[in-house]
């Protein structure tokens, strides 16, 4: 009786390790659904196969991997994914490497809530919500290849690309077309034109035969390497792989191209690949490598290649996340998808591929692309391109980046060339830009638009038309285009881009806000300025001191000064001569100033005594001669000469007087009148001609009108005598060019048009429009009166002053030597008379000593 507890106790026991044993031996069974007739699906069964050995070795748990071939065919692949799910009871699916397969299989698998690891190369964005048991497994990342191409496009200044793409792939449903779209925008390119391919196309040589009549030579090819093989063979026939065309693959056939034959490598001579990064130099991979080609070659011996690619080692390192994800569970039996689910987030190691981390149900993609060029036997390795980083030859630390991909080397060219293609050239037959120009432009210069009644089409001249085609010379591609007249009013003419009516519009069309809603404008070619137009009135001179006007100040006060001077050396040399010029000081001082004047009037040269004053007189009366008659004929000009001032001077007197004023019809200067400056529209007029304009204002039908800076060079040019400008100029927007909005035609056209005004070619055509209009007889109509300053007269003065300075020193000299003579004069005289003094004052003392001491003869003596 005390036994049998202990026997239950111990048969419960056994019973609880054996289920736990077997809990623990459980296998894992995971599916796979490949493509076992594509060179990636080859691939993916050999590196799953690997993988599944290398995880039973090292895990605690057992792996089974059952695989099942969709043969490429979507509905092969759904019923796959049943079979695996209901028959196979796999525990998680890896997907087939086309959206198209793994769309089915998700869709199955979703429904039986088993989480599938998509190998496809690019997902739709609405994948992961739409799929909750969907985890994107694949490292490609569009969105960084497609930013790659347009850098290549950059690099090599390419402004169109066509692109090829398959239908029914991930190209239409993804983010690939999209994303090349943004990026080729990005760096000022555009997608010239979308081919799609059938992806069972038997022949393509009249999709090709379109393309090779375009003039864009850039091809950017998007689609599975069966197709992409298919389409360079019947290129490579139709001479589309010679010198000037560009071919540019990406990852989905580059990841593919070390497996091709050399048939397919010599139909794509020159081709430029992209393709998905992973360091191949890796010791990782190069023992995975060794094993890998040797159970290739096994496998599949009538393949040519057993090298292992992208495809390849990413399967592996799916398949080594999927047993990692495993090992975390702890043998959780219940909800095992959804802890499934929770710890792929968790995904964290190293691989053949490098990092593989998962961010949510998605694998961090790869953000390095190779690039190799296509030569010879098989491909050259250029370098790589890193997003945010740009070009390198290498991905080590010491690896310097660059934006173009010209440092990378020597690119080799389809047909043999080392020269860059241009990326463009003149087709047989080729699709022209309807540009729209406007058929009722105001001033004919800038657009006129001719019928040929011979020929029945339309030939467009002037200013406008002139400029477009310098700056079409000056494009890094070809243009054909025809221009088609418009008629109607110009904010009309822009809106027939948006309307897609017109592919550009060039002419005299002001740049504006409004109108940028509709197109891009290019830069300004012509004045952004808006002036008041008015006629010109005489201005009759009513000044009191007008007859001071001839001189300047200071020339007056010269003038007075050197004749006060003069006649004040004339009077001093003069009045020993006159005794007129005596007497007191208040009389001699009205006799000086008098004699001052009366110089300018006459020589007086029979009254004047001294060759001095004779001398002074005429060089003053030669100076005071020119003087007068350049007064007399300053004056006279002031008093004849005709003055004009404008009728208007500001805006604001014509808001008073309730004025007309005009404008060019169909210009944008109405709305600027009415809405800007406040004027009213009943008041307004519209002309057609710059006649009909200048007609109404001498008429005074309007009282003034406003023209643009362009049209306003025009006008004056023609009308120069009866118009001028009045009051301040309108910043407003210059004439430019129209393109339809994000068109990267606009960049080149700016690069052009500076190209065009730094070359002085823009000032040379607008001279010559401007001097077509030429006015030969220009009045002058300056308001400054110019008075006659000392800059004009000063050697008369300093030769007048010089000469009777020079008179008044020889007379101030004479003067000093007479009194000199004078003065020795007397000094002699008095020494003369002091001696005959002391003469005669001796001989009276010698006879009164010779009378005393001599005695008298006697024999003298009576």
């Amino acid at each position: 009786m005390n036994v049998k507890p202990y026997y239950l106790i111990f048969t419960f026991s056994v019973l609880f390790l054996f289920s736990v044993e077997q809990a623990t031996s459980i296998d894992v069974v995971i599916g796979a659904v490949i493509d076992n007739t594509s060179r990636a699906g080859m691939e993916t069964n050999i590196s799953l196969q690997m993988a599944i050995d290398d995880i039973s070795r090292q895990a605690n748990q057992s792996f089974v991997l059952r695989m099942m071939d969709s043969r490429g065919e979507p509905a092969r692949a759904a019923l796959a994914a049943n079979r695996l799910i209901n028959t196979e009871k796999v525990q998680v699916i890896l997907g087939p490497h086309t959206w198209q397969e793994a769309s089915r299989v998700i869709e199955i698998s979703n429904q039986g809530q088993i989480p599938t690891f998509s190998l496809a190369d690019s997902n739709p964005t609405w994948a992961l919500e739409r799929w909750p048991f969907l985890v994107q497994a694949s490292t490609s990342n569009q969105d960084a290849q497609m930013k790659a191409v347009a850098a290549i496009v950059q690099s090599w200044d390419w402004r169109r690309v066509t692109v090829i793409y398959e239908e029914d792939t991930d190209s239409i449903f993804g983010r690939v077309i999209p994303n090349l779209l943004k990026s080729l925008q990005d760096v000022g390119a555009e997608i010239r034109h979308l081919v799609p391919l059938p992806p069972y196309a038997t022949s393509l040589s009249e999709q090709l035969m379109r393309l090779k009549r375009d003039q864009c030579r850039v091809f950017l090819v998007h689609t599975s390497l069966k197709l992409a093989t298919h389409l360079f063979h019947e290129a490579e026939q139709m001479q589309m792989m010679e010198k000037d065309y560009v071919w540019i693959t990406t990852n989905t056939i580059t990841d593919l191209l070390y497996s091709v034959n050399l048939t397919t490598i010599f139909s794509m001579q020159g081709v430029l690949g992209v393709k998905r990064h992973f360091p191949e130099n890796s010791l990782k991979f190069v023992e995975f490598k060794k094993r890998f080609r040797l159970k290739f070659s096994i496998a599949y011996p009538e393949e040519e290649n057993n090298e292992p690619g992208i495809s390849a080692v990413e399967a592996y390192d799916t398949m080594w996340g999927v047993a990692t994800t495993f090992a975390k569970m702890n043998n959780q039996i219940k909800n095992r998808s959804q802890l499934f689910l929770e710890k792929v987030s968790r995904i964290d190691f190293i691989g053949i591929t490098g990092r593989v981390h998962a961010i949510g149900r998605k694998t961090e993609s790869s953000r390095i692309f190779g690039l190799v060029n296509v030569i010879g036997k098989s491909y050259r390795e250029l370098g790589i391109w890193k997003e945010k980083s740009g070009f390198s030859k290498h991905t080590s630390h010491r690896a310097i980046y660059n934006s173009s991909m010209k440092n990378l080397g020597q690119v080799f060219w389809p047909g043999e060339s080392m020269h860059t293609p241009k990326g463009w050239s003149i087709p047989s037959t080729t699709e022209s830009m309807k540009i729209g120009v406007p058929a009722e432009s105001m001033f004919k210069q800038f657009v006129n638009i001719e019928y040929d009644p011979q020929t029945d089409n339309y030939s467009c001249k002037g200013y406008a038309i002139d400029i477009f085609s310098e700056v079409k010379a000056r494009l890094p591609y070809y243009v054909s285009y025809e221009f088609i007249p418009f008629n109607g009013t110009y904010d009309s003419l822009v809106e027939q881009i948006y309307l897609k009516k017109f592919d550009a519009v060039v002419g005299d069309v002001a740049v504006l806000a409004d109108r940028c809603k509709h197109a891009d404008f290019t830069h300004t070619y012509s004045a952004s300025a808006l002036a008041m137009l008015v006629p010109v009135q005489s201005k009759m001179p009513h000044k009191t001191w007008l007859f001071l006007k001839p001189f300047t100040k200071a020339m007056w006060l010269l003038i007075l000064a050197i004749t006060v001077y003069n006649g004040f050396v004339i009077w001093l040399i003069e009045r020993k001569h006159s005794p007129r010029l005596r007497g007191t000081a208040t009389d001699q001082a009205g006799i000086m100033i008098w004699l001052s004047f009366t110089t300018l009037f006459s020589l007086n040269g029979g009254k004047l005594h001294s060759n001095l004053s004779r001398i002074a007189i005429v060089v003053w009366l030669f100076v005071a001669l020119v003087i007068t008659q350049s007064y007399t004929a300053s004056l006279t000009s002031m008093l004849t000469v005709k003055k004009l001032e404008p009728t208007v001077s500001d805006i604001e007197t014509l808001k008073i007087k309730n004025a007309k004023i005009g404008y060019g019809k169909g210009a944008f200067v109405a709305r600027y009148l009415e809405e800007v400056l406040g004027f009213k529209l009943y008041n307004l007029k519209n002309f057609s001609s710059p006649q009909e304009y200048a007609h109404a204002l001498k008429t005074g039908d309007i009282e003034a009108g406003f023209l643009n800076g362009s049209y306003l060079k025009l006008f004056l040019a023609k009308y120069c005598k009866s118009f001028v400008v009045a009051g301040p100029t309108y910043k407003v927007g210059g004439f430019g060019f129209a393109f339809p909005k994000g068109s990267p035609m606009v960049n080149d056209v700016n690069k052009a048009l500076l190209e065009v005004f730094e070359s002085g070619k823009l000032r040379e055509l607008e001279d010559k429009m401007v001097g077509s209009e030429r006015c030969i007889e220009v009045d002058s109509s300056n308001d400054d009166e110019i008075s006659l300053s000392l800059n004009s007269f000063w050697i008369l003065f300093a030769l007048t002053g010089g000469i009777t300075t020079c008179a008044l020193t020889i007379y101030a000299l004479d003067g000093l030597r007479r009194q000199a003579t004078k003065f020795t004069q007397q000094i002699s005289n008095v020494v003369t008379v002091i001696l005959k003094h002391w003469g005669h004052q001796r001989k009276r003392f010698s006879r009164k000593v010779s009378d005393a001491e001599v005695p008298e003869d006697p024999h003298t003596a009576t």
